[in-house]
C-alpha cells in the first residue's frame, strides 16, 4: 500500500494538498509529517491539530530541538534571505530522517503544497530535487487546477478552510503572505519586518535582541536584511529598521498636526 506523507507546513497551501490527497486516497495510509522548528506562533498548532482532528489522521512530529537562533549561534552565521541554514536543519534533515526510517522509496510518495502561482511554481523543480529519491506531487498544481494570484489562493484556501469549520491561521488575518516562524522568518524583507513591528512589537524586540547577540558573537556587522545605496548593499540590523520606522512614523505625525492646525 503506497505511504501518503504530507509535509504538512501549517499554513493553508499544505491544508489545502491534504485535503485533496484525502479526497483521492483516502487517509488510512496518510501521514502528516511536521517539523517543529521551536519557532512557531501557538495558532499554528491550533491549526495543525484542527486540520489532524479533521481528517482523524495524527500529527507525526519531529524536531531538531534547537530554535532558529540557537541553530545560528551553533553555525556562528545568521541565516538571512539568501542562505537559511534552519530551512536545512529544522525542517529538511529532520523530515528526511523520518522519511528514512518509516517511509520506503518505492511505496511513498511526498506531498507538498506549493500553490498555482507563477512565483510558487517555480520552486517545484528545486523541491522535487531535495526530496530526491522519493516521489514527490504538488496536488495545488494539478492541470485542472486554475492559476491565480497569491492573493486569489489565500483567499480561496482560508474560504476552504471555514468552510470545513477551521479558522485559518491567524497571522494572515494579520497580513502576513506565510504561516512560518511566527512572523519571523529570516527570508522575509523589509515589508513583513515592519508589519511585525507593528503587529507583534514583543516579536520583533525579541528577534531584535537575538540578531544583535549574534553580531556580538560574531564580531561582525551581519544582519539578516539589506539596504541598497546608490546601487550597493548594506548590512540593515533590525535595530536600525526600527530607528528608520520609527522616525518615518514621527515625521508623519509632525506633517498631520501640522495639518490640521492649518
Amino acid at each position: 500500500m503506497t505511504q501518503h506523507v504530507i509535509q504538512l507546513s501549517g499554513g493553508l497551501g499544505s491544508f489545502g494538498a491534504a485535503l485533496r490527497v484525502a479526497e483521492k486516497h483516502g487517509t488510512s495510509s496518510m501521514t502528516l509529517l511536521i517539523a517543529d522548528t521551536k519557532a512557531e506562533d501557538e495558532d499554528l498548532w491550533r491549526f495543525a491539530d484542527d486540520i489532524s482532528r479533521l481528517l482523524k489522521v495524527p500529527l507525526t512530529k519531529v524536531t531538531d530541538g534547537r530554535t532558529p537562533w540557537e541553530l545560528f549561534k551553533d553555525k556562528r552565521f545568521l541565516g538571512n534571505d539568501r542562505i537559511t541554514p534552519c530551512t536545512k536543519y529544522l525542517k529538511q534533515i529532520p523530515c528526511r530522517k523520518w522519511m528514512k526510517e518509516h517511509a520506503s522509496i518505492g511505496d511513498s510518495v511526498v506531498y507538498i503544497g506549493i500553490e498555482k502561482t507563477s512565483r510558487d511554481r517555480a520552486r517545484i523543480p528545486a523541491i522535487a530535487r531535495n526530496w530526491k529519491p522519493w516521489r514527490v506531487q504538488f496536488p495545488l498544481c494539478a492541470k485542472r487546477m486554475p492559476e491565480l494570484t497569491k492573493e486569489e489562493s489565500k483567499a480561496r484556501l482560508m474560504d476552504l478552510s471555514r468552510w470545513y469549520g477551521i479558522e485559518p491561521p491567524r497571522l494572515y488575518g494579520w497580513g502576513y503572505e506565510h504561516n512560518n516562524c511566527g512572523g519571523l522568518c529570516v527570508r522575509a524583507g523589509q515589508a513583513q519586518w515592519k508589519l511585525t513591528l507593528e503587529v507583534q512589537p514583543e516579536r520583533f524586540a525579541y528577534a531584535e535582541a537575538e540578531e544583535q547577540s549574534i553580531r556580538e558573537l560574531l564580531g561582525k556587522p551581519v544582519s539578516m536584511l539589506r539596504q541598497r545605496r546608490n546601487r550597493v548593499a548594506y548590512p540593515l540590523p533590525l535595530s536600525e529598521l526600527r530607528r528608520q520606522y520609527e522616525a518615518a512614523a514621527a515625521a508623519a505625525s509632525l506633517s498631520e498636526l501640522h495639518e490640521d492646525q492649518k
